[in-house]
C-alpha cells in the first residue's frame, strides 16, 4: 500500500508524535509498504512534479526525531513554516494524503486526537487509521469522556468543570475540596495536569492551567497504583503498571530514560486483569472508538478501579505502552502496525 504517516502538527505533543510517526513509518516500510512520513503542519515545501514518486523516497522522509525533556516551542514551529499560512494542513499535505491508500495517524493531542483531521478526511474520502471524528472528539475532551463514563456506570473520580477568571482564583483555592487534581480538558502526555498538595499549591495550579485555554477539570484525588490497558480490535490487551522514578508521572517521566518503570503484564490478579479489560472495552465501545485505544486507571488500596481517561491515538513509539502490551500477547511492533492498518482500511466511514 501507499501510506502517508501523518505526524507533527502544532500540538504540545508534537515531539512525541514525530517519534511515533518515524517508528511507524519505518515499520510499515519493513512490512513492504510504500510509506512516507509527512508533517501535518510543515508539510513539504519542495516536491517533484510527480508527487507519487515521493512514496519511494529514501527512508520514507523520516526525520531524526527525539523527545526532549521540555515540550516543544510551538511559536518557533510556526515561524519555521516558509509560507506562514494559517492553515493547519501544510503545503502538499492533503494532495499526498489523497494519493495514499490510507493515512496512518501518528498525531497526538489537539491536532489529530480531537477529530478535526478525521472530519476533513471523511469529507475528502481519505482513509485513515483509528477512530472516527465524533468518537475522537469525545475521547479528547476529558469532561465529555467523564459524562460518558458516568452514563455507562464506569467508575471515575468525582469531578466538576470550572470556568473562571484570574480574579476568582483565590476564592476557588479556598473552597475547592482537597486533595484534588487540576487539569485542562484537552491536554495530553501529562501536560496541563497539576497535583496540588495544599491550598497554596492549588492556587498556583489554578493559575498555571489557565493559559491552556478553555475549561478546567477538577477531580477528586485518588491514591493508588497507576495502570493502563490497551484495546486492539475487539480485545483488551494485558494491563501495564507504571512506577514513576519520581513521585509523579509527568511529561519528563513518560519520555525520558529512567523516568519510570513499566511492568507488563502488571502484577495483578487474573480477576483484576479481567475487570480492567472489561472497563477499557466498555469505554472504548461507549465512545464509539474503533481499531485501538488505551485507557488509564488507578487501582486503589481496596482493589477498586478508577477510570481516568482514554487515548484514541495512543503513543506508538517502539517503547510506548500499547506496543509493550501487544508484545505480551505475541505481537511484534511491525505486526501491531500492520493490524492497525488492516483493521482501519476496511472501515466504512461515511455511508
Amino acid at each position: 500500500m501507499k501510506i502517508v504517516v501523518l505526524a507533527g502538527g502544532l500540538s504540545s505533543e508534537r515531539a512525541v508524535s514525530l517519534v511515533t510517526g518515524t517508528s511507524v513509518c519505518r515499520a510499515l516500510r519493513e512490512n513492504g509498504h510504500r510509506a512516507i512520513l509527512v508533517d501535518l503542519y510543515l508539510g513539504l515545501e519542495t516536491v517533484p512534479q510527480e508527487l507519487e514518486t515521493l512514496f519511494d523516497a529514501a527512508d520514507g522522509l523520516c526525520p531524526d526525531a527525539a523527545i526532549a525533556v521540555q515540550a516543544p516551542d510551538l511559536e518557533a514551529v510556526r515561524k519555521s513554516r516558509a509560507d506562514q499560512s494559517e492553515r493547519l494542513f501544510g503545503p502538499h499535505v492533503l494532495e499526498l494524503c489523497a494519493l495514499s491508500d490510507i493515512v496512518f495517524l501518528g498525531l497526538h493531542g489537539r491536532d489529530g486526537e480531537d477529530g478535526r483531521v478525521q472530519a476533513a478526511f471523511d469529507l475528502l474520502g481519505i482513509r485513515y487509521t483509528g477512530g472516527g471524528y465524533l468518537a475522537s472528539g469525545l475521547a479528547m475532551d476529558k469532561a465529555m469522556t467523564k459524562r460518558m463514563m458516568d452514563s455507562a456506570g464506569i467508575p471515575t473520580p468525582r469531578w466538576q468543570l470550572l470556568h473562571y477568571t484570574e480574579g476568582e482564583i483565590d476564592g476557588l483555592a479556598d473552597t475547592l475540596p482537597m486533595p484534588c487534581v487540576v487539569k485542562t480538558t484537552t491536554g495530553g502526555s501529562s501536560l496541563g495536569v497539576f497535583l496540588p498538595e495544599d491550598r497554596a499549591a492549588l492556587r498556583q495550579a489554578l493559575r498555571q492551567v489557565l493559559p491552556y485555554g478553555g475549561e478546567v477539570l477538577v477531580e477528586e484525588r485518588i491514591y493508588g497504583r497507576e495502570l493502563t490497558v490497551g484495546v486492539l480490535g475487539d480485545r483488551a490487551l494485558p494491563a501495564v503498571e507504571i512506577l514513576p522514578a519520581e513521585k509523579d508521572f509527568d511529561y519528563a517521566a513518560k519520555y525520558q530514560a529512567g523516568g519510570a518503570r513499566e511492568l507488563c503484564p502488571a502484577p495483578i490478579t487474573p480477576e483484576q486483569q479481567a475487570e480492567a479489560g472489561r472497563l477499557a472495552l466498555l469505554l472504548h465501545r461507549t465512545l464509539g472508538l474503533e481499531v485501538y485505544s488505551r485507557t488509564d486507571f488507578l487501582l486503589d488500596g481496596e482493589g477498586r478501579f478508577w477510570c481516568l481517561e482514554i487515548n484514541s491515538l495512543p503513543g506508538m513509539t517502539a517503547a510506548s505502552l500499547v506496543p509493550k502490551e501487544a508484545a505480551a500477547v505475541g505481537l511484534t511492533y511491525n505486526q501491531l502496525c500492520e493490524e492497525i492498518v488492516r483493521r482501519s482500511y476496511v472501515l466504512k466511514r461515511r455511508g
